[in-house]
């Protein structure tokens, strides 16, 4: 019993020294990629705080005007400003505030109406 808990002890302190390593490492870069590929991405030239509008539609819009402008983007404009708003999404995990989720989430709504696309109908799961 006692050796189990020193593994475990010792898995905890390797898990944390791990993380802190993380964090220094970020630290000494500066940015996150992900803040990098937010403002950097060749995919779109998006407008400056095009996140942070308080309006679902404004959101919506700003980011169809920046898809159906761009030239260099690889795919469909509407995926990709669908994919840039799920990027954001995802990679803000919980600092995002449950506010801010959900106007972001009603964007995704705008932004099918704005392209005239339907709802993804979710799978009901199995019984």
């Amino acid at each position: 019993m006692a050796t189990i808990r020193k593994k475990v002890a010792a898995k905890r302190r390797a898990v944390g020294k791990l993380v802190s390593a993380r964090k220094r490492a970020t630290a000494r870069r500066g940015t996150r990629w992900s803040q990098v590929v937010t403002k950097t991405s060749n995919a779109l030239d998006l407008r400056h705080g095009v996140f942070a509008l308080r309006s679902a539609r404004a959101v919506a819009m700003s980011l169809k005007r920046s898809a159906d402008r761009s030239v260099r983007r690889k795919a469909g404009a509407f995926r990709s400003a669908m994919s840039m708003l799920n990027f954001y999404l995802n990679r803000g995990g919980r600092n995002i505030t449950a506010a801010r989720k959900r106007v972001l989430d009603k964007a995704k709504h705008e932004l099918r109406k704005l392209y005239g696309k339907a709802a993804v109908a979710r799978r009901s799961a199995k019984a």
